[in-house]
């Protein structure tokens, strides 16, 4: 009996002992990694706070080196300076906007749709060379937009779509990346629930529409940002050469390209075109951590 309750003593005091080990560690590296990512996070935030403030200030601020963080005599001349610069032009600046929308809302859409359909096979259904298909996929991310350029273009003159909005919109809607996204998200649902479906009497595209794409919420959200940010600042010189069809990145970095002299305009062009994206993964960022955080899962 005495042995017992030595025992059980032993025991109480190495879990205590050990409890009050681990609160403190705990403490300790709570406040390790608030510091560490505070750290982080202030370096990440610096780039964005100087395009803030290098908007707004006057051409002497912006030339003065070592350059300055902050403003010191905030100004809208650089804006000011835009504006009359866009109302110059020949074609209207609504008319760069109309095609920045579009291209970016057609891109978007398409790209969401076509790549979770491909995506809803690959991920539930075992057909030949569904695996082979899969690792091609795969493949395919190690090549970055500059590698297939020239492809592209080849193929977008072969289809003579060359200065056209399909030779932005089909290389957008083809990409591989958000069908690795959904694919990878897919393969997490439950397979009794397409079972469940189709005991109900459901078709293919129901089971689709109704199941694989609300469950897939956070994945094609992610889709959508990513497409939105690659659409948004596209300038499409390499593939569009009509005027009235380029985007407004295009006609902004036509602006900031005019000389030294439009260094202050450059620096309003910068923060305009930043804004959008930034707001846009502001709203949404839960959903794009979500889908990153489980998109590498490996089953």
């Amino acid at each position: 009996m005495r042995n017992v309750s030595s025992i059980v003593a032993t025991i109480k005091k190495a879990y205590v002992s050990r409890q009050f080990k681990r609160r403190n560690r705990s403490i300790i590296g709570d406040l390790s990694l608030t510091v560490l990512l505070g750290l982080f996070g202030l370096f990440s935030v610096w780039p964005l706070i100087f395009i803030i403030n290098n908007a707004f200030k006057p051409l002497n601020e912006i030339f003065i080196f070592p350059p300055k963080l902050f403003v010191m005599s905030p100004t809208l001349t650089n804006f000011q300076d835009l504006f009359i610069v866009i109302g110059n032009s020949w074609v209207p600046m609504t008319r760069y906007i109309f095609n920045t929308v579009f291209i970016t809302a057609i891109g978007t859409l398409g790209s969401v749709i076509i790549g979770s359909m491909a995506a809803f096979p690959l991920a539930k259904y075992v057909f030949p060379g569904s695996k082979t298909m899969s690792k091609l996929i795969v493949y395919s991310l190690m090549f970055n937009g500059t590698v297939t350029a020239l492809p592209n273009y080849i193929i977008m003159s072969k289809l003579h779509m060359i200065d056209t909005y399909w030779a932005l919109l089909l290389p957008s809607i083809g990409g591989t990346l958000g069908l690795f996204l959904m694919m990878n998200f897919m393969v997490q649902v439950p397979d009794a629930l397409i079972e469940a479906a189709k005991i109900d009497g459901a078709k293919e595209l129901t089971i689709f529409w109704r199941i694989m794409m609300p469950l897939s919420r956070s994945a094609w959200i992610t889709l959508i940002i990513l497409s939105f940010q690659s659409l948004w600042g596209t300038t499409g010189g390499g593939v569009i050469f009509t005027e009235k069809l380029k985007p407004v990145s295009y006609a902004l970095s036509q602006i900031v390209n005019a000389g030294i002299a439009r260094t202050g305009v450059a620096s309003a062009v910068t923060l305009i075109m930043l804004v959008v994206p930034v707001v846009v993964f502001i709203i949404s960022q839960s959903n794009v951590i979500s889908t990153m955080a489980t998109s590498g899962i490996k089953e």
